[in-house]
């Protein structure tokens, strides 16, 4: 067996020299071996606890046996689509996701990413309004969001770091800031094809819109015909303690992009979900997109088995009292400790830690790597570290990492003090 540096060097030499480096200066320049629950393993045998999800990939923590179980049997029967029959996997998965997500949204396409979500929700828009004959090339979404990084999700989305090495991207996309309802509808007009928004802010650092803003963005669609595509890749199955986060407002979207949880852990999986009225155009031209390996029936069986599993054990409601948990100690904690922590917000179990900089961020992490805590930090807003752990989570594991952190923040504090010659 290869040892850690032989990897780390086939990394710097055939992958990306410069995530392995990253990697590294955080504590995590070690090789995952094995995982189940919340716990993973490296190849020295050493255990982290994980609570960082895989960013809302392991809801249902890492290696799910009734997941697994079902990929197993589908393994043996038939991995791959022909693509020439149908499939009773998609089917049986799209009429689940029809039946639980909120309003009218009907009709399922299937991809591998939640990147893919995106685009395939952006080019349905784009499709009905150029059937009608209407000229709607405008797209409104918010300041710091994330979409996914192939061209069109990337042109959505909301930090220039990511955005501008790849200029130009998709035209007319107005950005404007998360939570402000009025920004919102000033910027939706009669060219706007639709709004594009997370109900609450995942690599911005888990930000939570005022209420009622969800609401609002309907509202702002709807006076001019546009339409709303929210995107539940990271929210969705239960994350914020809602099993879909727009249910909290009660808006219903006319896409609803899916991804992470979907696949339970075990196969990549996304999906997009739409209106019968938004879907229309695709009944006469069923070929304008498609996917080679989208909707495989390997992956529809570890959804299929994923998104019963979220229903049978409720984690929903799990992630908004062990949210609410974790919030009131980490509120405690930033009480403690104002010269290093400036906020603590979330929803559920996606929840944000904002320091008062990066640097001090990146310290707490390093320290909380030495503990062998599975943690990171937010990828639009890098000062800001998420948890957002499996939604099986105990309690007592929610205690233990938050004494983890106290220690950690001492230990930061001190050194923060030394640095700076205060005492």
């Amino acid at each position: 067996m290869a040892t850690i540096t032989e990897v780390l060097e086939k990394y710097r030499d055939h992958l990306n020299p410069g995530f392995a480096k990253l990697l590294d200066f955080m504590g995590f320049g070690v090789v995952e071996h094995r995982a189940a629950g919340c716990r993973v393993w490296d190849e020295d045998g050493q255990e982290y606890l994980d609570f960082l999800g895989g960013f809302g990939v392991f809801s249902l923590g890492h290696n799910p046996p009734e997941v697994a179980a079902a990929v197993r049997e589908q393994l043996a029967l038939m991995p791959m689509s022909t693509r020439l029959m149908l499939s009773r996997q998609q089917a049986d998965l799209a009429d689940l996701l029809a039946e639980i997500t909120p309003g009218d949204l009907q009709h399922v396409f299937f991809c591998n990413s939640g990147a893919e979500a995106v685009e395939g929700a952006l080019k349905l828009v784009r499709l009905w309004f150029h059937q009608r004959g209407e000229e709607r090339p405008k797209f409104v979404s918010a300041k710091e969001s994330f979409h996914g990084k192939t061209l069109g999700s990337l042109s959505v989305s909301g930090r220039d770091k990511y955005r501008l090495p790849f200029a130009p991207l998709l035209p007319e996309v107005a950005h404007v800031p998360f939570g402000d309802a009025e920004a919102l509808a000033a910027a939706v007009d009669e060219r706007t094809a639709a709004v594009v928004l997370e109900p609450v802010q995942g690599e911005a650092g888990a930000i939570v819109p005022p209420d009622g803003y969800l609401t609002a963005a309907r509202a702002a669609c709807d006076r001019v015909g546009a339409k709303l595509i929210l995107d539940e890749v990271q929210t969705g199955f239960g994350r914020t303690g809602y099993l879909f986060a727009a249910e909290r407002d009660g808006v219903a979207p006319d896409v609803m992009c899916l991804a992470k949880a979907l696949g339970g852990g075990v196969m990549p999986l996304g999906a997009f979900i739409a209106t019968p009225e938004l879907w229309q155009p695709m009944v006469g031209e069923p070929l304008l997109h498609t996917s080679t390996w989208g909707g495989n029936p390997l992956a529809c069986a570890a959804g299929l088995a994923a998104v019963r599993s979220i229903l049978d054990q409720n984690l929903a409601a799990r992630a908004a009292d062990l949210g609410e948990r974790l919030l009131r100690g980490l509120h405690e904690l930033a009480a403690k400790h104002p010269t290093l922590i400036r906020s603590v917000r979330g929803r559920g179990l996606l929840i944000g830690v904002e320091f008062h900089s990066e640097d001090v961020g990146s310290l707490t992490i390093a320290k909380l790597a030495q503990k062998r805590l599975l943690i990171a930090f937010a990828l639009n807003k890098p000062e800001v570290m998420r948890l957002e752990p499996p939604l099986i989570v105990t309690a007592e594991e929610i205690d233990w990492v938050l004494g983890a952190l106290a220690e950690a923040l001492d230990e930061t504090a001190e050194l923060v003090a030394m640095l700076t010659g205060e005492d």
